[in-house]
């Protein structure tokens, strides 16, 4: 197993965020984490790169316990990190925040980015503008592209498809699956539920803190259960409704700096 998390508990001051949840993530797998707003599902990610201190329970990565490590020793050891709302840089230019995200290593990054670019074509046309400046989708796939950079064992991605239009949410999607193929373990926190278990090997419904099913990802496209709280129906939803059909205008590309 690569990644284990054991019955961990977070506080927000007196406030119990977490309240025992455990997720086992194996090498090779996407698994995902679906539920409703303040289910728990980005804190146990900030918990798991380390930017949330836990009260107790254990987080074992590659059969070391990093409960109490420093987030950017995590970044070495092999925890990437593209969080929720992408979080670039707004002044730098494209190719100079994908440098970013290699700031724990040493030495040429040439492969890495020529493997950004080849995932992300756009970032690629775009190397030389400011990220500010960019559309959502195009710095969602810049928040993932630099994550990339540190060669990640596990990567952690936070609602990517969040404020995309459907055409994009698609092309995101697909982009995970295609890093996944190439030897990146994933772990993913997603509002798009039905677009997360189409991709997902594994997955874990969080409720106000708590695991309260897990399966294999087909398995809980289809429970009525889950097809009922989160996927917009129950035994008689159609399983390929889509995602929301209206289209987000932050996606407008901005014209270049």
């Amino acid at each position: 197993m690569l990644l284990e998390v054991s019955n961990i508990h977070v506080h927000y001051g007196k406030i119990e965020a977490l309240k025992g949840i455990s997720v086992e993530v194996n090498e090779g797998e996407i698994v995902t984490l679906i539920g409703a707003n303040g289910a728990g599902k980005t804190t146990t990610l900030k918990t798991i790169s380390g930017l949330r201190g836990l009260t107790s329970g254990r987080i074992i990565f590659d059969g070391r316990d990093i409960s109490r490590m420093p987030g950017h020793l995590r970044v070495i050891a092999g925890l990437g990190q593209a969080p929720e709302g992408r979080g670039v840089f707004p002044g730098m230019t494209v190719h100079d925040n994908l440098l970013m995200g290699a700031y724990t290593r040493s030495g040429d990054f040439t492969a890495e980015l020529n493997e950004a670019y080849e995932l992300f074509p756009r970032l690629a046309e775009r190397r030389n503008q400011a990220a500010g400046t960019m559309s959502g989708g195009e710095q969602q796939m810049l928040a993932i592209g630099r994550a990339l950079m540190a060669k990640p064992k596990v990567l952690l991605l936070d609602e990517p498809s969040m404020g995309l239009a459907p055409l994009l949410v698609q092309q995101i999607f697909s982009i995970i699956e295609e890093i996944n193929r190439r030897g990146t373990t994933v772990l993913l926190v997603e509002q798009n539920a039905q677009q997360a278990l189409k991709l997902a090997h594994r997955a874990y419904v969080l409720e106000t803190g708590k695991v309260v099913k897990s399966a294999p990802a087909d398995e809980l496209l289809n429970d009525p259960d889950v097809r009922a709280a989160y996927l917009g129906g129950g035994h008689d939803a159609p399983q390929d409704k889509g995602p929301d059909a209206a289209q987000d205008t932050s996606d407008t590309p901005n014209p270049k700096a």
